[in-house]
This record gives C-alpha cells, sequence and structure tokens, in this order.
C-alpha cells in the first residue's frame, strides 16, 4: 500500500472518529464523568486528544495524562521521574542513538545558519530549553552566539554541565534555570534564538501552545524559535513511560499557528536510521 493510500485512510477514519465525538458532545450529560474526562482532555490535548483517544480508552489515557500524583500531572510527574535514571552524559541524553550525535548537530547547525545573521536574528544571546547537559548548547549554540543561558528540570544533569561538559564555555552562560518548561516565564525581548530541542514532546498542547506565546515576546527584532522533535508519521502517539507524545508536523503546525506565530521554515533531518522515529526542525517567528 503506498504511503497516500494509507493516509488517505487513516484521514477518513479520523474524521469519523471525530464526527462520532462532536455527537456524542451533544448528547452527553454535563455532569457525567465521562464529559468530565473528555472536557479535561481536550483542553490539555486540544489539537491532540482524539487521535490518541483512537488509540488508548479514555480512562486510562487520562490516568496517565491529567490524573494528579503529589500536586502534579501524571504527565508531568512521569516524566520526572523517568529521567531521574538518567545518567548525565552524551550517552544519556541520546538514549541509545550515541552514535547519530555529530549527525543531528551538524544539522542543527546549518538549519540554524539560515535564520542569524545581518537582516536576521542577531548573536547576542540565545535560550537552550530542555538543555540537558549542554550537547545542543555546546554543539550548535555556544559557536554562534556571545552568550547563552540554559533551562532543564535535572539538576543532575545542569550541574554536570557547568561543572564538567562546557568547559570553557560555562564561562559564557548567563543563567542557568532549574525549571518545568510549562512554569517559565522567560523576560521580554532578551533572547535572538530559542532552541528548543526534544523538549515540546514533553508539554501538552494547552502548555506547548501557551509557552510558545511567553516565548514569543521574549524574542528580540527578528528573533527566532526553534522547535526540533520526534514527528509521527501519521496522527499522535502518546509514551506513557517517559510522558512524550510525538504529534504529526501537521498538528505541530496548528499549535505554533495558535500562539501567534508563523512558521519561516521546516526541515527534516535527514541521515538517521529508518528505525528511529522522523526528526523535524520548524524555524518560526512573531508574522
Amino acid at each position: 500500500m503506498s504511503d497516500s493510500t494509507s493516509t488517505k485512510e487513516f484521514s477518513g477514519t479520523h474524521q469519523a472518529f471525530r464526527d462520532r465525538w462532536a455527537k456524542t458532545d451533544d448528547a452527553m450529560c454535563k455532569h457525567s464523568m465521562s464529559f468530565h474526562l473528555h472536557n479535561t482532555l481536550r483542553k490539555e490535548f486540544f489539537a491532540s486528544y482524539l487521535y490518541l483517544l483512537e488509540q488508548i480508552p479514555l480512562v486510562k489515557l487520562y490516568a496517565v495524562t491529567c490524573e494528579y500524583i503529589k500536586g502534579e500531572k501524571q504527565f508531568y510527574y512521569r516524566a520526572q521521574d523517568f529521567y531521574k535514571d538518567v545518567p548525565p552524559s552524551e550517552e544519556g541524553m541520546m538514549g541509545d542513538f550515541v552514535e547519530i550525535s555529530e549527525l543531528d548537530l551538524e544539522g542543527s547547525r546549518q538549519f540554524l545558519k539560515k535564520f542569524v545573521g545581518p537582516g536576521k536574528a542577531g548573536t547576542k544571546r540565545a535560550l537552550d530549553c530542555g538543555c540537558g547537559i549542554g550537547r545542543v548548547s555546546k554543539g550548535v549554540l555556544f559557536p554562534v552566539f556571545e552568550s547563552m543561558e540554559m533551562l532543564d528540570m535535572v539538576e543532575d544533569f545542569i550541574l554536570h554541565a557547568h561543572e564538567c561538559y562546557l568547559g570553557d564555555y560555562a564561562d559564557r552562560v548567563e543563567a542557568y534555570y532549574l525549571y518545568n518548561l510549562q512554569e517559565f516565564i522567560p523576560s521580554t525581548n532578551k533572547y535572538d534564538v530559542i532552541w528548543m530541542q526534544w523538549i515540546a514532546c514533553h508539554l501538552t498542547d494547552k502548555d506547548l501552545m501557551e509557552f510558545l506565546m511567553r516565548a514569543k515576546a521574549s524574542l528580540r527584532p527578528n528573533g527566532v524559535i526553534i522547535i526540533k522533535d520526534n514527528m509521527a508519521r501519521q496522527g499522535c502517539k502518546l509514551d506513557p513511560i517517559d510522558s512524550s507524545i510525538i504529534r504529526h508536523l501537521d498538528i505541530m503546525k496548528g499549535i505554533i499557528q495558535r500562539a501567534g506565530l508563523t512558521v519561516l521554515d521546516v526541515e527534516k533531518q535527514e541521515g538517521f536510521p529508518e528505525a528511529i522515529v522522523p526528526v523535524w526542525m520548524i524555524a518560526m517567528h512573531v508574522g
């Protein structure tokens, strides 16, 4: 079966599913538990929840995303729990694919070049969101920007970055932020580039959109936001182990548009093994 035929059949099935839920919404008792779960999911995953419901029963999907543990949504609690066991090393950052790290960095360097320079984004300061130990900062951003700010939710990653991994580059870090991205409020008019690699997949649709809206206000003139992330071949897929959601490129573009940003360019990372989920880069700015 060709990809186009498969995609058409998938789209048709999804539309039928969407129509069925639309009818159910109208008829459903608003005081029922199913309505409450459905409505909560729709608010958090407004662009993705129907695709997820095609794969995961409503009660289970709610439990692994929106249910609270120790005052925090399971979606975020599970991610924090997962990364506690990830070592602060390049191997830890790349999982089982450390051999493609340099290929990934080179693809990022070439993509970034399109948007930085005279008449484009400046080179004063960049923010690395979900920086880990600083693999992307060291290999892509420090060679371009005068100074960096770095954010991650795992303290061990940031400590390793500052004390070991970054070397002399650490002197050019203006600030480290030990934050969850969904809670971070960046200063206005501060960054030439905001880099988000393998972090958008750890945010709900709502929190991703709202962070992009805050990030938009933090850009300097001609500044850009770049997302580099796994993108589903169809629809959306949820990994309940590390609480990541991979979205189709079109779904991601829809969230970006709702955040009031304009897509400048998209490019697929080439050279990765076929076994790996496709990785795309998206550059956006205030249009």
